[in-house]
């Protein structure tokens, strides 16, 4: 193959991936997903969950997405955030129990910004990304407060979405 023949390829298959990066995901959640669609806008509904969290125990561990940075480049996407949330609290306990479930931690929102502006708030519960935790635990006492934090923040996910996402 030609160096101009390569390059056609490497232009168009470079193409045809962004073709599907740009796209908006079909929301196909599985086991253990929470998702809310509302009828606030993507900016909105990030200023409302981070509100929410605030008010919560719980905080903001970091705030990322490719949205800004891809309109730097002059990409535009629909917006998308992962807000990773917890507290040193839980991470102590929840490490005192498996050392090896913090790599869960912080868990995450994830906002996502439909084809009509209208926002998604989606996560996983976390007594379903700490069960394979518990399950394996060292002792049974381990597992029972394990799958007992967990639900804790099942909880404060719950409660932090249900106030991010009604509306004001």
């Amino acid at each position: 193959m030609t160096v101009h023949a390569r390059s056609i390829l490497s232009f168009v298959l470079g193409l045809s991936s962004l073709m599907v990066a740009v796209q908006v995901p079909a929301a196909t959640p599985s086991e253990g997903w929470k998702v809310i669609d509302t009828s606030q806008s993507y900016s909105e509904l990030l200023s409302h969950l981070k509100e929410a969290v605030s008010e919560s125990d719980l905080q903001v561990v970091f705030d990322v997405g490719p949205t800004e940075a891809a309109a730097k480049r002059g990409i535009d996407i629909p917006g998308n955030r992962v807000i990773g949330v917890f507290n040193n609290e839980f991470a102590v306990d929840i490490l005192s129990l498996s050392v090896p479930a913090m790599i869960e931690a912080p868990i995450r929102f994830y906002v996502t910004e439909g084809e009509h502006g209208q926002a998604t708030l989606s996560w996983i519960q976390p007594s379903h990304i700490y069960a394979p935790y518990a399950d394996s635990a060292d002792t049974a006492t381990s597992a029972k407060k394990l799958r007992e934090k967990s639900k804790e923040l099942d909880l404060l996910f719950s409660e932090i979405a249900i106030n991010a996402t009604q509306v004001k």
